[in-house]
Order: structure tokens, then sequence, then C-alpha cells
């Protein structure tokens, strides 16, 4: 097999999904009480709310398209990565600096061709999945520069 067609092909986990998307809106009210219980002016913590709650709900808007527009991410060794939306066709996207393959867990940071950002939590273990397998080897050869 040439290193040009050896990639892995991984579907996310939508259960990863609703984790990560509950944890979200979980900190984003965590950090409004947090905010709203600070010894400061009543403007400044309105002021300080609305700017979390903007920014809060802007960054779980940008998961929930990244997730829309994806269901089957493919890492090659060169470090090239697709997606796949639900219309089958394969798109080019970026992996973006932040993101960690651990042993059974990664977390991918993308920025899909339309210029949505956004992070993709996936699950896997080697010796049952070849895809995780060739993950984890091709993580070693690009992971190390990002």
């Amino acid at each position: 097999m040439s290193s040009n067609s050896y990639s892995a092909c991984l579907t996310p986990d939508p259960w990863l999904r609703i984790l990560v998307l509950t944890s979200g809106r979980g900190l984003l009210a965590g950090g409004l009480v947090l905010i709203l219980i600070l010894p400061l002016d009543a403007a400044i913590r309105a002021l300080a709310c609305l700017f979390w709650g903007f920014s809060g709900q802007s960054e779980l808007r940008a998961l929930r398209r990244g997730y829309r527009a994806c269901s089957a991410i493919r890492v090659t060794v060169g470090g090239e990565l697709m997606l796949r939306n639900y219309e089958r066709e394969w798109r080019p996207a970026t992996l973006l600096a932040g993101s960690v393959v651990l042993r059974n867990l990664a977390w991918l940071r993308l920025s899909t061709a339309s210029g949505v950002r956004y992070a993709e939590c996936l699950r896997g273990d080697a010796r049952k999945s070849e895809d995780w397998r060739r993950l984890q080897v091709i993580w070693r050869h690009i992971g190390t520069g990002r």
C-alpha cells in the first residue's frame, strides 16, 4: 500500500457530540452565574453577561454547523483532511492547531472549506478498529507539528 492511499476514515459518535454540546451549554450557564455573583457594578455584570452569552452561543452554533456538515472524517498520512457530508460528498478541510489524539480518544479541531471552525471528539480502540490504529500511526507523523 502506498503512503498516498494510507488513510483513516472515522465516523463521529453521536453520543459524544451530544456530550460536547451539553457540556458547552452547562459551561455557558455556569459562566453566567459566576459573572452575576461577581462583586462588580450591575452595568459591568450585564455587559459581561451579554459578551459571555454571545460568544458562547456563537461557539455552540459553530459546533452545530460543523456537526451538520460532517458524517465522516478521512485523515491521510500527509496530513490532508476530508470531511464527508450527508450527501456523501467528500470536501476538503484543514486540521487546526490544538488537535490531540490519545490512545482511545481524539479531539480534532477542524476548519471546513466554507470556513466553519469546530471541534470533533472521537473515540476508538486500536485493537478493534483498523481505522483507529491507522489514525494512531498517522498522528505520530503529523501530530508533532501541530
